[in-house]
């Protein structure tokens, strides 16, 4: 096909070219390969690579795949593949390989996406920014100086830059969401139990965390999960099936007029920038002028417990994964395998009573409740997806003092006197600062769903979030397919490296 703009496509629009055999899909695998060769060095957003792997699939790949040749990466955490390196971002893992293909890389191998290597990501999935000590920090494409969030970020900024139309992602606090506002891409968190978590696991996260993708178009996110939900009899949580297509329902107005309700209020009463207020505030007057009715009302969950609550199992998750590493390591684990931050948070976990834990998911369910009661009034809760743009890489990076308390606390495994006085927690709730807004659907079990909608005047992109009730996720994207075609869509293409 003479002049092909590979970047010009996103993921349906490719497996089109490949159906209407105009294209084949081992040219498109070139391109991509290309295209990750070219900027990743910039970009730092793939680190494992299977390239010669892939090239024998493209020759067999079938085309009738709703994405049919398509390259696609994978996260470097939970989406594992059979024999092949996967870090969760750390060193202690780089002797690991995958025993068997993760359901999630099994329903989206059905599709006929070609899996051409693997995203950054911070260590274990830890941190709304991507600053791996072993890999090194992915780079914003909008601004080089600047994160594209965490934890999917070597996702999205592989996506943001046109390396790929699709990337694997998860989200367990905002790890789609945070990233995909960053980088000006469509990312949606579906509702618990809407895509497979097996067969190693039964939920994750204790259900707080889901898998699905990241983006360039809402339709592409669309399709995918018609794809990938199944129903997977031994996952912890289930979701009534949705028996329409979520493709149709973001390309086809439905004509319907919504309530929405809108907050720029950060749930912990902390600061929120203004170029996210404005985000919000540009949304909420679109979607009256469309004839929606829109409410300024903020969502009837005490913020402060929900902080809570989801750092007690944050800090038990990293106490359970840092001694599930010690059946990799063949022996136990030690504070130099992995980053200081890692072993500090896991010191806290141990430190953690059951009857904390017990409670905290208590606090899950009554956020749940009230949150179903909220919907029945209002169809929609928008928010920012963060509270500020961007970080520059490095800004949030623990001090020099900070940095040497851990050592000395690390060593000591004063894991008892950190959660006594709350050091860790207040350095968590810090960070969290600049992202409070997502953690509340990942604990509801709702689907949410970030749009880029606005650039502060550095050009750093600004997102908004929408939620929706729990099984919803038609809404999010019939919504987000709306908006997907009005001028404020922000289109990532703006960036350095669609020029």
């Amino acid at each position: 096909m003479d002049g092909f703009d590979y970047k010009r496509y996103d993921g349906l629009g490719l497996a089109e070219l490949i159906k209407k055999k105009e294209l084949q899909p081992k040219e498109v695998l070139t391109e991509a390969i290309h295209t990750i060769e070219q900027h990743n060095p910039k970009l730092n957003a793939v680190i494992n690579k299977f390239y010669e792997k892939v090239e024998k699939e493209a020759e067999t790949v079938d085309v009738n795949g709703t994405f049919a040749g398509v390259p696609m990466l994978l996260k470097d955490i939970a989406q594992e593949i059979e024999g092949e390196k996967i870090t969760s971002g750390s060193k202690a893992f780089q002797g690991y390989r995958a025993e068997a293909d993760s359901e999630y890389v099994k329903q989206v191998r059905l599709t006929g996406a070609l899996f051409v290597a693997q995203t950054n990501v911070p260590e274990f999935a830890l941190m709304g920014i991507t600053e791996p000590a072993f890999y090194g920090p992915t780079r914003n494409p909008w601004n080089l100086n600047h994160t594209p969030g965490g934890s999917s970020g070597g996702a999205a900024a592989a996506v943001a830059s046109g390396m790929v139309p699709i990337a694997g992602a998860n989200d367990g606090g905002g790890s789609i969401r945070i990233p995909g506002a960053y980088c000006g891409l469509s990312g949606l968190k579906p509702t618990r139990g809407r895509t497979p978590v097996g067969p190693k696991y039964g939920r994750l996260w204790q259900g707080a965390s889901v898998d699905h993708i990241l983006s360039r178009s809402v339709r592409d996110s669309a399709a995918m999960l018609d794809e990938i939900s199944v129903f997977e009899k031994a996952a912890a949580f289930h979701v009534p099936p949705f028996h329409g297509s979520y493709l149709q329902q973001s390309q086809t107005p439905s004509g319907k007029k919504y309530t929405i309700a809108f907050s720029v209020q950060s749930p912990l009463g902390t600061e929120v920038h203004q170029e996210c207020k404005k985000a919000v505030m540009k949304t909420a007057k679109l979607l009256e002028s469309l004839g929606h009715n829109v409410v300024e009302i903020e969502a009837p969950v005490d913020g402060r417990k929900i902080l809570k609550s989801y750092l007690t199992m944050y800090f038990g998750e990293v106490a359970a994964a840092i001694t599930e590493l010690e059946t990799v390591l063949g022996r136990k684990a030690v504070m130099s395998d992995v980053e200081p931050t890692t072993w500090i948070l896991g010191l806290v976990g141990k430190a953690t009573s059951a009857e904390a834990f017990v409670l905290s998911v208590r606090e899950w369910d009554k956020a749940a409740i009230a949150m179903e009661q909220f919907h029945e009034t209002y169809d929609f809760y928008l928010t920012p997806t963060t509270a500020f743009p961007p970080a520059k890489i490095g800004e949030l990076e623990p001090s020099k003092s900070e940095k040497l308390a851990m050592q000395v606390t690390g060593k000591l495994g004063l894991g008892g006197l950190l959660k006594k006085v709350g050091t860790v927690e207040q350095v968590a709730e810090n960070n969290l600062k600049r992202t409070p807004f997502t953690q509340l659907a990942n604990l509801t079990g709702q689907p949410a769903i970030t749009i880029p909608i606005h650039l502060t005047p550095e050009g750093l992109p600004v997102g908004v979030q929408f939620m929706s009730a729990r099984g919803r996720e038609d809404l999010l994207f019939a919504l987000a397919g709306l908006i997907e075609q009005t001028d404020f869509w922000i289109p990532v293409q703006n960036n350095q490296f669609f020029k």
